[in-house]
């Protein structure tokens, strides 16, 4: 570009329509950064405007870009087409050290040499605080405040698009094309009925935002990524703190841009955020939010909120199929029955699934290919709470008595048709949904983590532990947005909850007599509360069932009582733990389940005991090697041991 002095018979309108014409008459190349933008006549016609200086001297728009305001900032982003522009600013605002174009300037290439700079500070300022404008000091008097055009916002400027690569953390730019026409997004029955009248009233203005609540995965993105798109608009997520430098690109971008804002937030319960409106925006707002918490402010009167709740089977049905999940009718229908995933959570796992049938030479999609890829789903947010437990082979049962095995067998059967009952049952009352809650009370060592891992093998699904000391904080309000947080993930996953020890966290409700009492409470209260609405399955354990509030009891559908095993049991016991080559004697081995009131769990302990003797000594398990690792055992508990010495004990 030739060189451009400033001489004194040059005004700074003139000096700008140069230099628009030289850009536009520059050959251009599809790779040309100073390539002819589509604003450049608009601009180059309001630079010669004569009615330019008198609107310049007009207050600002509060939300309107008017043609002044769009001069305004294409001179101070020139810098961003070409650096050589610097040096020029440098040159023209000498002695102020800086290669941007201070206010003082502006005014002079904007308007006749006349002109007071006093007529921009207005205009400059309603920028500033819309975010189209950014200022390096402010401290300094207004003519020297040197300005800034936030990348993002020059892009969308130049080229009417917003470069996704320049955006900030916390910013999301999402095109129309990424979205389902909106009548093929899938919705719950109650959403399905409310969301074709709303591009209408997004489109009038009836509504100053739409709240979409649900769980993580559910589509409130996708949905309102798919109004978006029936307005002919892109999708601009903001992710953070409202009130941040973030959050005034968001609502600069968003009052320019040809989008539909949205702010993802996660207030935890009981909380509620206050959302004010952002700076210039003045249409409606999506906003996207858990089932728990809520949201308030300017700019959400008046608001409309759409509730997601879960997808039924014809909908997961729907999703497999279009997705490319095929097979043969039975492992399809086995995979929507069992696997109770949101859509979002199926859209991820469905190609991984695929991928893996194609690597074992197969066609069709197994419910071992769906169950293999929902492990490979993102979990992170859960083993911050919790950890996975190894699968059991779903064809060992425990060994249990006859009352306990037959309750585990009608937990399998009510988890197995925990959707189905729904249905069938919905004429009862009581808010039934598809969550399951079982109770396994008894002492310990009697199989109770053991028996909800079995469960789980038999259901097909992963087990995830329980960390209390993750979820247990001193902070008030803390345990219950971990609890909180924790199930929600374990629902959008569909992975089976084992809460060990659950009596700390479902302790009685108690008078309250100070404040350590009220906050007990509240968060037993949150926990009672929050269990109703659970969807998925979990499982609590606990050695000290009269600790627990009577109210849990009553919301536990399925409770089992795990007893300390009798003389028969605990030979099946002994027979299980034993490997198959060992050569205790059969008389031994009934003397020491009838004599040896041992638990499951010490049965256990014990055989692993005598078989590490017999690896130890190279032969296999015999009479000695039990009853040393039997009066172990006692020793280990402080008691006597009942049985009789049989032979010496190796040493």
């Amino acid at each position: 570009m030739p060189t451009i002095t400033a001489t004194a018979d040059l005004t700074g309108r003139d000096l700008l329509d140069r230099i628009l014409h030289r850009l536009a008459e520059a050959p251009h190349t599809a790779s040309d950064p100073l390539a002819n933008p589509p604003w450049l006549d608009e601009y180059r016609a309001a630079a010669r405007s004569d009615a330019l200086s008198p609107e310049l001297g007009q207050p600002p728009s509060p939300h309107r870009l008017d043609a002044p305001d769009r001069l305004l900032l294409m001179a101070a982003g020139l810098i961003e087409e070409d650096v050589r522009f610097g040096a020029l600013f440098a040159h023209l605002q000498h002695p102020l050290p800086s290669r941007r174009p201070c206010v003082g300037l502006l005014g002079w290439l904007l308007a006749d040499v006349s002109h007071t700079v006093y007529d921009l500070t207005g205009r400059v300022q309603n920028l500033v605080r819309r975010g189209l404008l950014d200022v390096d000091n402010p401290a300094d008097p207004r003519s020297e405040w040197v300005v800034r055009v936030p990348v993002p916002v020059w892009d969308l400027l130049r080229s009417g698009r917003i470069g996704p690569d320049a955006l900030p953390a916390g910013l999301t730019h999402r095109s129309r094309a990424e979205f389902p026409p909106l009548e093929r997004v899938v919705l719950c029955a109650d959403a399905a009925a409310t969301v074709p009248r709303l591009p209408a009233l997004l489109r009038d203005g009836s509504v100053a935002a739409l709240i979409v609540r649900g769980m993580a995965g559910s589509g409130r993105t996708t949905l309102l990524g798919s109004l978006a798109a029936a307005l002919d608009r892109d999708l601009l997520v903001y992710e953070g703190r409202p009130g941040d430098d973030t959050w005034r690109l968001f609502g600069a971008l968003a009052s320019i841009g040809d989008v539909l804002p949205v702010v993802r937030c996660a207030p935890g319960p009981g909380e509620t955020l206050t959302l004010p409106r952002p700076p210039g925006v003045d249409q409606p707002l999506g906003v996207v939010i858990g089932r728990t918490g809520g949201v308030t402010g300017e700019a959400l009167d008046p608001a409309l909120t759409v509730t997601l709740g879960a997808c039924g089977p014809a909908e997961r049905r729907g999703l497999w199929n279009d997705l490319g999940v095929t097979g043969g009718t039975a492992d399809l229908d086995t995979i929507v029955d069992r696997f109770l995933l949101t859509p979002g959570s199926i859209h991820r796992a469905a190609p991984l699934a695929v991928a893996g049938a194609r690597t074992a030479g197969r066609t069709a999609v197994t419910p071992a290919d769906v169950a293999a890829a929902t492990r490979t789903l993102d979990r992170q947010s859960l083993e911050v709470l919790a950890h996975p437990l190894d699968p059991l082979p779903a064809g060992d049962p425990p060994v249990l008595t006859p009352a306990a095995a037959a309750e585990l067998r009608t937990l399998a059967m009510r988890c197995r048709h925990r959707e189905r009952l729904t249905t069938a049952a919905g004429g009862m009352r009581g808010g039934l949904n598809r969550g399951v809650r079982a109770l396994f009370g008894g002492p310990s060592g009697t199989g109770k983590t053991l028996a909800a891992r079995h469960l789980a093998a038999t259901l097909g699904l992963d087990v995830f532990r329980v960390d209390l000391a993750a979820v247990v904080n001193k902070y008030i309000g803390e345990t219950e947005r971990s609890l909180d947080q924790l199930l929600s993930r374990a629902e959008e996953l569909d992975v089976m909850l084992l809460l060990d020890e659950g009596d700390a966290l479902m302790t009685r409700r108690t008078d309250v007599a100070n404040a350590n009492d009220r906050y007990a409470n509240l968060e037993t209260n949150f926990l009672l509360q929050r269990l109703e609405t659970f969807e998925g399955i979990v499982v609590v354990t606990t050695n000290a069932g009269n600790r627990i509030d009577p109210a849990f009891l009553r919301r536990m559908d399925v409770t089992v009582d795990f007893v300390p095993p009798d003389a028969g049991l605990r030979r099946r016991l002994w027979s299980a733990h034993l490997p198959g080559d060992h050569r205790v004697s059969p008389a031994v081995l009934a003397d020491t389940a009838r004599r040896c009131d041992l638990t499951g769990g010490q049965i256990r302990n014990a055989a692993l005991y005598a078989v590490l003797r017999g690896l130890d000594n190279g032969t296999p398990v015999g009479d000695e090697d039990l009853v040393e690792a039997v009066r172990r055992e006692y020793r280990r508990t402080g008691a006597s041991c009942p049985l009789p010495d049989h032979a010496p004990a190796r040493a």
